[in-house]
């Protein structure tokens, strides 16, 4: 009884001292503050990547006014004329509505002032937008999400000319444009708002922004934690300030913090959309920072907003390119302007880690307001040191028990890089893909790849630029990625109520040598009575140049099943050690799960002993070899089949078939070699592998040997159920007697 009447007490006292703190306030207070516009006012010519930020973006938003003023009546989907113009116009006032603040040349404000009531005097006439796709329209766009993007932005611009605008004008913009706005995509969409999600991430940022500069608290608490719990604070605070959520809570930003992210800051989307989400989130967080600095916001879940900006800096190959993780659009990169914001803020909100400067030199922009002021001053005081990408894993899940991600790299260079999955379902922007993997060389070229999303984002000849049917037809599907199929099923029979039950777990890692890095991770849950372990081993050998993945993918069930194992290489095939059938007419694999969009190229039966699969990728060769028998077969497929408009990339793909009850597919990806197409020399263009030995696979153990083309030899021995290091293990295989302590030993034989 004494708990709830403390709480109620904070609560009431919370509402108090937020509502005096808001009337309070000063504008400029979201993005930019008073006393950071005179820093920067000061620093004007003496700041190099500051100064060259603030000119490019002068020369785009001075084009934009002598443009003229466009505000068309909403029409298409993405990638539209209309689309493509409100959107922006929002980009544009936010940046006008700095310079102001920085230059004090009114034109800006002008500028910014004759947009807002273009708008004003539009919005107030709108219907719901015609496009009538998404399960929460918005007015603006097509979708809700889209308008709250609009709102993001266009309240900062609001925030920076408040005090120069009228009273008069303040109250019409407010009560026609800016308080509807924010109740359309809040009561009005809480299907939308009211969400655990990136949009509804959206949603609470746009709504709590303009709540601030509004000095509306109903709307800002409305944004921290729902619609239902606006009338009354959820929070209390802990130990570093912050809040602590209501755990039935599953509404507004608070819990969009608390549920997605895990405690390293890992989004559970994928790093597409945690590019996407860190605006909204980062943006709304610095803007409660200036507003109400008690809150300390960027404390809340051990600072997990900042340090997730490393986490997705992490998350990209060699040229900063986003690994496409569930959907994600490939290319996609941190010279995004999300990324330009997080880098700035986790810089300056954080603890100044030196190496995000390094980022910020090669974003080769900053942004306008106190943030970007001091990363472009530390980059001219020589303070930058390279940001280092190692290998790094990541939970998955609020709590971090939702399995995760393994970021496997060799060399500073990123030599070789796997990305291993063995995550949660990743919200509705989830993949049936678990333990799936990708690979990637020290150029950042895939190498094995992940497909991504089906999707040409914002253009709009291909369907509105939105999500086409390939995306769950092909995308999500299981025989999409480079992991097991069973019986041409996808994981979970591809239901995303089944699939969001589950998660694949570590089993076992061990990366502190650079030479030697093992991470296994178990799936009992894609199929029934079926359990799948898959070990990844980055190992470079001596007697080799380059490093090697070793791919231990073991399957345990109760009856015989088909087993496919898909490897969608980039480049152009060299050599196999077996032979296929070219087909004369293309079939596809099959009718659903994916199947039905691959064309069957040719197939073959596979080497008795091992199977090897060599191709040149970006003048380097690459050999996957298998242990494999005379009663395997290989399969040669190509993206494609029934895909009438094309949406798909027509990619070819290396797929092993095996009937077993119980089997191990134990593959090497071998870098080697080269060909320059200048001097038309080809080097080590022949695999170093000789043979893989599988020498036990059982529930317990599995014990493998690699056997060099020079005569080295080399055993991996894994125990398959026992993972603690003082466990001791015996094992006779043949005439010969393993034994190791602990879950795994790698030997050298001769």
């Amino acid at each position: 009884m004494k708990t709830i009447r403390n709480k109620l007490v904070f609560c009431f006292a919370f509402c108090s001292i937020v509502s005096i703190h808001i009337f309070a306030q000063e504008h400029p207070m979201l993005m930019v503050t008073k006393a950071g516009v005179q820093k920067i006012r000061q620093e004007l010519g003496k700041v190099p990547l500051f100064d060259a930020s603030i000119k490019n973006v002068k020369i785009e938003v001075d084009q934009a006014i002598a443009a003229g003023i466009d505000v068309p009546v909403p029409k298409d989907y993405s990638g539209g004329y209309t689309h493509e113009t409100h959107k922006r116009n929002f980009l544009i006032m936010q940046k006008a509505g700095l310079l102001y603040q920085i230059l004090q040349d009114q034109s800006y404000a002008v500028y910014v002032r004759d947009l807002l009531f273009a708008y004003e005097k539009l919005y107030k006439t709108l219907p719901l937008h015609p496009q009538t796709r998404s399960y929460a329209r918005g007015k603006l766009f097509w979708q809700c999400l889209n308008d709250s993007n609009w709102l993001v932005y266009t309240s900062q611009a609001y925030d920076c000319i408040y005090d120069w605008l009228s009273y008069k004008e303040r109250k019409l913009l407010e009560k026609n444009l800016f308080r509807p706005f924010a109740d359309f995509i809040s009561v009005e969409n809480p299907q939308f708002f009211n969400r655990v999600h990136n949009h509804s991430t959206w949603g609470n940022a746009a709504v709590g922004m303009i709540g601030l500069v509004m000095q509306d608290d109903e709307l800002v608490k409305r944004a921290l934690y729902g619609i239902e719990n606006a009338n009354l604070a959820k929070g209390v605070k802990d130990n570093d300030g912050g809040f602590i959520s209501n755990e039935n809570q599953k509404a507004g930003f608070i819990a969009n913090i608390d549920e997605p992210f895990s405690p390293e800051g890992y989004y559970t989307e994928g790093p597409y959309y945690q590019r996407y989400a860190m605006y909204p989130f980062l943006a709304f967080a610095q803007a409660l920072q200036n507003a109400k600095p008690e809150l300390r916001i960027f404390k809340y879940k051990n600072e997990v907003l900042l340090n997730s900006v490393s986490v997705l800096l992490n998350l990209t190959d060699a040229n900063g390119e986003f690994f496409p993780l569930n959907d994600g659009q490939k290319g996609m990169s941190y010279h995004s302007r999300e990324l330009h914001t997080a880098v700035d803020l986790a810089y300056y909100y954080g603890d100044k880690n030196p190496s995000l400067l390094s980022i910020a030199k090669k974003q080769g922009r900053v942004l306008l307001n106190d943030a970007g002021l001091a990363v472009a001053m530390a980059v001219r005081d020589g303070k930058t040191i390279p940001f280092v990408k190692k290998t790094i894993h990541l939970t998955d899940g609020a709590k971090g028990n939702q399995g995760g991600i393994s970021v496997i790299r060799y060399g500073e260079d990123e030599a070789l890089t796997s990305v291993f999955k063995y995550a949660a379902q990743g919200l509705s922007h989830g993949h049936y893909d678990k333990l799936s993997f990708s690979l990637y060389n020290a150029q950042g070229d895939e190498v094995l790849q992940d497909y991504g999303l089906a999707r040409f984002v914002n253009i709009e000849q291909k369907g509105g630029g939105n999500y086409l049917k390939e995306n769950k037809t092909w995308a999500k599907q299981t025989i999409a990625h480079n992991t097991l199929v069973q019986d041409e099923v996808s994981h979970f029979n591809g239901k995303y109520e089944i699939g969001s039950k589950h998660h694949s777990e570590l089993y076992f890692l061990d990366t502190e040598k650079a030479s030697f890095q093992l991470v296994s991770a178990k799936e009992t849950n894609a199929y029934p009575k079926t359990t799948l372990q898959r070990t990844q081993v980055m190992i470079k050998l001596e007697a080799l140049k380059d490093p090697v993945l070793l791919d231990l993918l073991r399957v345990s069930s109760d009856t015989v099943h088909q087993y496919d194992l898909p490897f969608y290489y980039l480049g152009q095939l060299i050599a196999t050690n077996f032979t296929t059938k070219c087909s004369s007419t293309l079939v596809t694999l099959s009718k659903k799960h994916g199947y039905q969009h691959l064309w069957l190229e040719g197939s073959g039966l596979a080497n008795s002993t091992l199977s090897q699969f060599t191709f040149l990728n970006h003048q380097k060769y690459y050999t996957i070899s298998t242990a494999t028998t005379a009663d395997d077969q290989v399969l040669l497929t190509r993206i494609g089949a029934n895909d009438p408009k094309f949406n798909l990339r027509r990619d070819a793909g290396y797929m092993l078939r095996r009937n077993a009850k119980n089997t191990l597919f134990a593959t090497v990806v071998e870098p080697h070699g080269g060909y320059s197409y200048v001097s038309e020399f080809s080097t080590g263009a022949k695999s170093s592998l000789h043979n893989i030995d599988i020498l036990w696979n059982s529930e317990s153990y599995t014990l493998v040997k690699l056997i060099l083309t020079n005569g080295q030899e080399y055993v991996l021995c894994l125990a398959n159920n026992q993972n603690k290091p003082t466990a001791e293990h015996t094992l006779q295989v043949g005439e010969q007697l393993f034994s190791w302590k602990g879950t795994y030993k790698f030997l050298t034989i001769k």
